[in-house]
């Protein structure tokens, strides 16, 4: 298969999943290993968030410049980056980050965070971002979101989560999630175009383009069609489809 279009799968892959409560680091892992891809490694797939950090900030444009004049939410969205930048930074560099990669860890992290979700989409409804979501809440969730280091527990997934214990509606938690997800991607981009420029390889970067600019068309109309979909109907089909999924990956495991 030529590498291109590998790219142009694992960029859809990537778009599609990020922003879904279905962990897109587990869908990347679990395709490259199926189509045994020879370009999915760690750098490819931060190529991949740069392009969603592209879609996210061109799709909530207007929100983040009113935010950039609204410096208390700025400063929330920090806050709640605070916990996952050290963390993420030092399990990269020690490499126990590639150890997290197995079809064992997916399955159960895909699982059990799964079930969570399900527990906490059940909260009641008793907060609404624009009043109520502080700096504490903003922390609680980007403690959470620490744990979407782990493939299989989803990113989205985890911050929704948070977002629903707290008692913020599907739609407001969502936005948290995104919003949250901006400062993320931004270090793992820039950490990635230091890998790129540090390999110093042509193919690697026409690579690279191909990630970011399909990764981004895919993750726009995914955030689009996401926020519309989760205005008008629960979570359950993306729980569903995690506890299919992860029975299905330890089954493979185990049996």
């Amino acid at each position: 298969m030529l590498s291109s279009v590998e790219i142009l799968i694992l960029s859809a892959i990537q778009g599609i999943s990020e922003f879904l409560p279905v962990s897109s680091a587990a869908h990347l892992v679990l395709i490259s290993k199926y189509y045994a891809f020879v370009n999915q490694n760690l750098l490819i797939d931060i190529c991949l968030h740069m392009g969603s950090l592209v879609a996210i900030i061109f799709y909530f444009r207007n929100d983040l410049f009113n935010f950039i004049k609204n410096r208390n939410f700025l400063i929330k969205i920090l806050i709640g980056t605070i916990p996952i930048i050290p963390i993420g930074y030092i399990i990269y560099k020690t490499g126990v980050i590639n150890d997290l990669r197995t079809l064992k860890v997916i399955g159960w992290a895909s699982l059990i965070f799964g079930i969570l979700l399900y527990i906490s989409d059940k909260s009641k409804i008793t907060k609404k971002i624009i009043s109520q979501f502080d700096n504490r809440s903003a922390l609680f969730i980007g403690v959470f979101q620490v744990l979407s280091l782990i493939p299989g527990v989803s990113r989205a997934g985890i911050t929704i989560t948070a977002g629903r214990f707290l008692g913020f509606d599907r739609f407001d938690s969502a936005k948290i999630s995104f919003f949250l997800s901006i400062p993320t991607l931004a270090a793992a981009s820039l950490l990635g175009i230091y890998n790129i420029y540090k390999e110093d390889s042509a193919e690697l970067n026409f690579l690279a383009i191909i990630a970011v600019i399909f990764s981004a068309i895919f993750s726009y109309i995914t955030i689009a069609l996401f926020l519309n979909f989760i205005k008008k109907f629960s979570l359950k089909i993306f729980i569903i489809y995690r506890i299919i999924l992860s029975l299905f990956i330890l089954g493979i495991v185990y049996l």
